[in-house]
C-alpha cells in the first residue's frame, strides 16, 4: 500500500525532460521575428483599458498621481516579465507558464497552471468580444442592443442580457484567421497595434499642448467648493471635500497604491509572448527582447496618457466610461473623438487577437504531453495548431454568446497571478539546480527514475531509514557549509526554503488583508504572529542567498537573484488573496472539473508516463539479455574483454 502511494505521488511531481539539442524540430512553422513578438506584446497588454482605466482610477484612487500608480504598477509587472524572459531564453519551446512549471516542479502544478490559463484566456477572449461589440454598437447609435434585447431577450440568472451574435461572428473570424496561419495573423496584429500606438501618440501630444500644470496641485478649498456645489448643499460649514486633500496626491499615498493594484492588471497580456517558442526564429534571444521592449512601451503608453489626461482637465471632471472624448471637449478639440473611437476599436482588436492567440498553443502543449485530449495536437499543412484553435474559438464563442461575464472577469486574475506566482518559483529553483539538470536527455531521465524505482524495491526498511538519516545529515551540512557549485542537496535546501516562504507569504498577506484593524489597534498576537512569519521569512532569503547557483549562462537572466523573484511573488499572492470569497468557489469548481479530466485521463495518457513505462520495459529486456549473456561469458565481458555495451545498450532501449 505505501509503496502503490509512493509510486502516485512520484507520478504527480514527474518533470518533463526537454532535448535543448533539437529546438529546431517543431510542428509549428518559425516565421515570427523579434518585432512580431513586440507587436504582438504591446497589442495584447495595452488594450481598450488605456482609454478607460486611466479616467476611473484618477478620479476614484489617485487624482493625477496617477503616473505613480502606473510606475509601481509597471515595476512589479516587470518583476514577472523578467522570470518569463529568463525562461523563455532556456526553454524556447510553445506552452509558456505550463511548459515552465513542468520542467520544473512537476505534472500536478504544470496542469494547475495549464487549465488556468485556459480559463483566462477564454474568459479574456469572451469578455474583450463582448466589448467590441458594445463599442462598436455605441458608436452607431445602439441598434444591436435594441434589436437583440426586442427579440431575442434573456432574463436567467447568470447568463447575459441578450445573445450577443456580433461577438460569436468576431471569434469565429479571428479564430479562421489563426487557423489559416501565425503569420497573416501577426501581420493583421502589426497593423491595428500600429494604428492604437499613433491614436495614443496623437492624445500624448495633444495632452501636454492642451493641458494646464495647474490641474496637478489644486487646492483643496477648490475641492469643497465643487464638493457643495456637486452636492448642492445650503449648509457650507464643516464641508469635507469628496475628491481627497487637492494637490499631486489627493488621496494621499495609500490612494497611490490602491489606484497600482487596480493598474497593475493594466499590464497583463504580455505572457502572450511566451507561447509563441517554437514559432520564433531566434526564440531565445527575441522572446526575452520582446517581453522587455513590449513592457516598456506599454508602460511609457499608460504614464504618457494618464498624464495627458489629468492635465487637460482637472481629475475630478472625468468621465468614468468615456474619459479621453469628454476630456477632448473640455479643451475645445471635440472631433478628436473620433479618432480616439478608431483608437479604442484598432486596441480591442489586438487585445481580441492577444486573449486569443496563447490559448490554442496551451491546449496544443498540453494535448502533445498528452495531460489533455491527444486530438487536439494536430497541426494544418500550413503548420498551425488548427483543431486546438477551433476548440478555443468555439468555446470562446459559446460564452460571449450566453454568459454575463462580468461575474467571471475575477477568475481571470487567479490563473494570471497564480502562473506568475509559479514562473517566478519555477525560475528561483532552476538557478540553484545543479548545472546541466535541465538539458539532461531523456535517457538520463528515466535511468535515473528506474534507479530510484529499484533502489527502494530493493532496501531493507532498516537500511531505508538509515538511507534517510544520511540525506537529512547531508542536507544538514549543506545548510551550514554550502558547496560551492549546486548539487542535489543545495537545491533541496532551495526548494525546502522556497516552499516554506511561499506560506509565510499566504500567511502574511491574509493577515494584512483580513486582520488589518487588529493591525491598526497595535494588537498584541497579531504582532507576535507577524514577528514570527518576518522571522521565517528573513531566514528562507538567508537561506537561499547562501547557496550556490548554476554557471550556466543563457541569453537573458532575472539580475538581483533571489530578491526580484521573491518580491514577486510576495505581490502576486497579495493580489490574490484580495479576490472575493464569491470569486475563490467559481475558481474551486473549474479546477475540480480540471481535476476530474487530469485524473480521470491525463494522468494515464501523459507522454511522459509512457516513457516511463517504455524504459521499464527496455530495461527489464536488457537486465535479462545481460543475465544469460553473463550465464554463457562469465564477468559479462565481450570476446574483445570490452563491458562498455551493456551500458550503453539500455540507454538505447530506454529512449523513445
Amino acid at each position: 500500500m505505501l509503496e502503490q502511494l509512493l509510486s502516485f505521488g512520484r507520478s504527480l511531481v514527474r518533470r518533463k525532460v526537454v532535448d535543448l539539442s533539437n529546438l529546431e524540430d517543431s510542428k509549428l512553422c518559425r516565421c515570427l521575428g523579434t518585432i512580431d513578438l513586440i507587436a504582438l506584446g504591446v497589442g495584447s497588454t495595452l488594450g481598450a483599458g488605456v482609454y478607460v482605466l486611466a479616467g476611473e482610477v484618477a478620479k476614484g484612487d489617485s487624482g493625477p498621481s496617477i503616473v505613480i500608480s502606473f510606475l509601481i504598477a509597471a515595476l512589479a509587472s516587470v518583476m514577472a516579465g523578467l522570470c518569463y524572459a529568463e525562461f523563455g531564453a532556456r526553454v524556447p519551446k510553445t506552452g509558456s507558464a505550463y511548459l515552465y512549471s513542468y520542467v520544473t516542479v512537476g505534472e500536478i502544478w504544470a496542469f494547475i497552471t495549464g487549465w488556468n490559463l485556459i480559463l483566462s484566456y477564454v474568459i479574456g477572449t469572451s469578455s474583450v468580444a463582448r466589448a467590441w461589440s458594445a463599442t462598436f454598437d455605441e458608436m452607431i447609435g445602439g441598434p444591436i442592443e435594441i434589436f437583440c434585447k426586442t427579440y431575442f431577450s434573456m432574463n436567467s440568472p447568470g447568463l447575459a442580457q441578450y445573445p450577443d451574435f456580433f461577438a460569436v461572428c468576431l471569434i469565429l473570424l479571428l479564430s479562421g484567421l489563426l487557423s489559416f496561419g501565425v503569420k497573416e495573423s501577426a501581420w493583421v496584429n502589426k497593423v491595428f497595434t500600429s494604428i492604437n500606438v499613433l491614436v495614443l501618440l496623437f492624445v500624448i501630444i495633444s495632452g501636454f499642448v492642451k493641458g494646464d500644470t495647474h490641474n496637478w496641485s489644486i487646492s483643496e478649498e477648490t475641492l469643497i467648493n465643487v464638493t457643495i456645489a456637486t452636492r448642492n448643499l445650503s449648509v457650507t460649514a464643516n464641508v469635507s471635500s469628496d475628491y481627497g486633500a487637492g494637490g499631486f496626491m489627493p488621496y494621499g499615498f495609500s490612494g497611490t497604491l490602491a489606484g497600482a493594484a487596480t493598474c497593475f492588471y493594466a499590464f497583463v497580456g504580455f505572457d502572450c509572448i511566451a507561447t509563441t517558442g517554437e514559432e520564433v526564429k531566434n526564440p531565445q534571444r527575441a522572446i526575452p527582447i520582446g517581453i522587455v521592449v513590449s513592457l516598456t512601451v506599454c508602460f511609457l503608453a499608460y504614464f504618457g496618457v494618464s498624464a495627458a489626461l489629468t492635465l487637460m482637465m482637472p481629475y475630478y471632471l472625468l468621465d468614468e466610461k468615456s474619459p479621453l472624448p469628454m476630456a477632448f471637449e473640455y479643451v475645445g478639440w471635440a472631433p478628436a473623438k473620433y479618432v480616439v473611437a478608431v483608437g479604442s476599436l484598432c486596441a480591442l482588436s489586438t487585445s481580441l487577437l492577444g486573449s486569443m492567440f496563447p490559448l490554442p498553443r496551451i491546449l496544443f502543449a498540453m494535448a502533445r504531453d498528452g495531460i489533455l485530449f491527444k486530438f487536439m495536437s494536430k497541426v494544418s499543412k500550413r503548420q498551425s495548431p488548427v483543431v486546438a484553435t477551433m476548440a478555443a474559438g468555439t468555446t470562446a464563442a459559446i460564452m460571449a454568446f450566453l454568459f454575463d461575464l462580468k461575474a467571471l472577469v475575477d477568475m481571470m486574475s487567479i490563473g494570471t497571478l497564480l502562473a506568475y506566482s509559479l514562473v517566478a518559483v519555477c525560475v528561483l529553483i532552476l538557478r540553484y539546480q545543479p548545472d546541466g539538470a535541465l538539458e539532461r536527455q531523456a535517457s538520463n531521465g528515466e535511468r535515473d527514475y528506474l534507479s530510484s524505482e529499484e533502489g527502494e524495491s530493493d532496501m531493507t526498511e532498516s537500511e531505508s531509514h538509515l538511507n534517510m538519516l544520511k540525506m537529512g545529515s547531508s542536507t544538514l551540512q549543506t545548510v551550514l557549509h554550502p558547496p560551492a557549485s549546486p548539487s542535489e542537496h543545495s537545491s533541496s535546501v532551495v526548494n525546502m526554503s522556497i516552499g516554506v516562504l511561499v506560506l509565510v507569504v499566504c500567511a502574511v498577506s491574509y493577515l494584512t488583508t483580513y486582520h488589518i484593524s487588529s493591525i491598526l489597534g497595535v494588537k498584541v498576537w497579531i504582532l507576535a504572529l507577524l514577528s514570527v512569519c518576518l522571522l521565517i521569512f528573513s531566514g528562507c532569503i538567508l537561506l537561499v542567498c547562501r547557496q550556490p547557483q548554476t554557471s550556466k549562462k543563457v541569453s537573458f537572466m532575472v539580475p538581483l537573484l533571489p530578491f526580484l523573484p521573491i518580491l514577486s511573488i510576495f505581490v502576486n499572492i497579495y493580489l490574490m488573496v484580495q479576490l472575493s470569497g464569491d470569486t475563490w468557489i467559481r475558481f474551486s469548481v473549474w479546477m475540480a472539473v480540471g481535476f476530474l479530466i487530469y485524473f480521470g485521463y491525463g494522468m494515464w495518457h501523459s507522454v511522459e508516463r509512457q516513457r516511463q513505462l517504455q524504459a521499464t520495459a527496455g530495461n527489464a529486456t536488457t537486465t535479462t539479455q545481460e543475465n544469460k549473456s553473463n550465464q554463457e561469458k562469465p564477468g559479462g565481458m565481450d570476446p574483445e574483454g570490452n563491458d562498455q555495451e551493456r551500458f550503453i545498450c539500455p540507454e538505447k532501449t530506454s529512449q523513445c
